[in-house]
């Protein structure tokens, strides 16, 4: 607990005791090819999300009766126009997990697209994609039962943050860094919002740490996973800066 783990999620997760994390969040790899360290981005799609399953059912055993699961991603395969969120919900049921809300990350990056499809004709125009969901579950509970003066969430907070649009803004990837950053607002809010203080929140697809340092700031513990030697470096360094 507290500190980056380095490896294969799968092998890393064996060793975290059942029942012990209370929020999992995470953005799977993409499986479109992108540039993840020695992780294979460009399996078949049976074959993305039968891996995907097995990391599923280790999250349902290290999360507590209650605790909950934040799973980012895009409403669509980029490659294919396969509804990946579809899929992905109907796995976690099937293991058992309890669907619950779904949010809307708005990007408002809509005008650095480029593939319309068919321009200024109803041949084939894409729709394109301007925002990702958040989709949330509980396992085997829908409440999360916790000391209520650990509760660390405001008023205003808790109005703005169950309304299931969030406008914010992409991170900008930089030369060095992971190609699919979470920006640190989403996080913070769902850690306060489905969290109390001194709780275990897990990433198992940890990349540079943003869920771990959000975590850290917040009074909350973590466990950090990812394959990547360099971001790893990049999470641990981002950790020993929090005072």
């Amino acid at each position: 607990m507290n500190k980056i783990n380095c490896g294969d999620t799968l092998d890393l997760m064996k060793n975290i005791e059942s029942n012990s994390v209370h929020l999992a969040i995470t953005s799977p790899p993409y499986n479109v090819g992108k540039d993840y360290d020695s992780h294979n981005d460009l399996m078949e799609y049976d074959e993305y999300l039968n891996w995907l399953t097995k990391v599923w059912i280790e999250t349902k055993r290290v999360l507590i009766d209650g605790g909950r699961f934040a799973l980012n991603v895009g409403p669509t395969g980029i490659r294919d126009f396969r509804p990946l969120h579809h899929d992905l919900s109907n796995r976690l049921r099937e293991i058992g997990m309890i669907f619950r809300a779904e949010i809307l990350w708005y990007k408002q990056t809509m005008l650095k697209r480029t593939a319309w499809g068919s321009w200024k004709s109803p041949s084939n125009p894409h729709i394109i994609p301007s925002w990702e969901y958040v989709l949330i579950f509980s396992n085997n509970s829908m409440k999360l039962e916790g000391d209520k003066t650990k509760s660390d969430i405001t008023r205003d907070e808790f109005l703005n943050f169950s309304d299931g649009h969030w406008n914010i803004l992409p991170v900008t990837k930089n030369r060095k860094g992971h190609p699919a950053p979470f920006p640190e607002e989403l996080i913070y809010r769902l850690i306060k919002y489905y969290s109390y203080e001194d709780n275990t929140i897990l990433d198992m697809f940890g990349g540079t740490g943003t869920v771990a340092s959000v975590a850290a700031k917040n009074n909350r513990n973590f466990i950090h996973i990812d394959i990547s030697k360099e971001y790893c470096e990049i999470a641990s360094n981002r950790i020993k800066k929090i005072d």
